[in-house]
């Protein structure tokens, strides 16, 4: 089995010709997860992720015990916090920090990583934008996403 987190073009190789039995759907997810690490790369496996969730058997302890990714997820989170006050937060920036919160959320309600999440105190980092007062649209869709 190859490093989660070694070079993409190998793990693609390993992935598609050393392991015939490997999970399509789980290496996949894989890729995604560490293309989470890329700054270039995170906004579309965001979205893959958070759209494919359910798909993706024990995706949350993959994002839990993957090298960085929760400090990604958290740095799409507080990267916000200056749109919030006063209020500019964009429909784009919005649809992006939902699609991290998702993948936080998958992290909470899964019951390896549950604990280790709450223990952790990452919802800490959602109160500013349940303190939000903005009756816009991407103020409304990031309160509901924060609150599950």
């Amino acid at each position: 089995m190859s490093a989660p987190f070694g070079d993409p073009i190998a793990s693609n190789s390993s992935a598609a010709g050393a392991q015939p039995n490997r999970e399509p759907k789980m290496a996949s997810a894989e890729q995604l997860v560490l293309e989470l690490s890329n700054p270039d790369l995170r906004e579309n496996a965001l979205l893959e992720l958070s759209k494919k969730e359910e798909l993706f058997q024990d995706l949350a302890p993959l994002l839990w015990n993957s090298f960085g990714t929760i400090a990604a997820l958290l740095q799409e989170i507080v990267s916000i916090y200056p749109v919030l006050s006063p209020p500019n937060l964009t429909p784009a920036q919005s649809n992006r920090v939902c699609n991290a919160l998702a993948l936080l959320q998958c992290v909470a309600s899964h019951p390896d990583t549950r604990m280790l999440f709450l223990n952790a105190h990452i919802p800490l980092y959602l109160y500013p934008f349940l303190n939000t007062t903005s009756k816009s649209r991407p103020f409304e869709y990031l309160r509901l996403t924060s609150l599950g």
